[in-house]
């Protein structure tokens, strides 16, 4: 596994942890408060997941499609490993905001 692949696996399982512990505060806000807002991050943060649960499959789980990406499409790989950076630190963010 390349650098990039290792790198973008870490980046996809730390958004995962991320989105579950953030989905987890704004569902108990949304059961609390009833909010529109609340109801949206929490549809937000499912969807998210589900986004980052495939690419974690793609990565880690799916030997295939690793080898494919580390060699038939090296350029694609490391633009998709510069998303899933700039997610986790989107994520971080907004971790940041709702444990403040």
């Amino acid at each position: 596994m390349g650098v990039w692949m290792t790198a973008a696996s870490a980046a996809t399982a730390l958004n995962v942890v991320l989105l579950v512990a953030l989905l987890a505060i704004w569902a108990r806000n949304y059961r609390q408060f009833r909010s529109k807002h609340a109801l949206a991050l929490s549809l937000f943060a499912v969807l998210l997941l589900a986004e980052n649960a495939l690419a974690f499959y793609y990565y880690v789980l799916d030997p295939q499609v690793a080898a494919l990406l580390n060699s038939a499409a090296p350029i694609a790989g490391r633009a998709m490993m510069f998303v899933q950076i700039l997610e986790l630190g989107a994520l971080l963010v907004l971790t940041w905001s709702a444990f403040d």
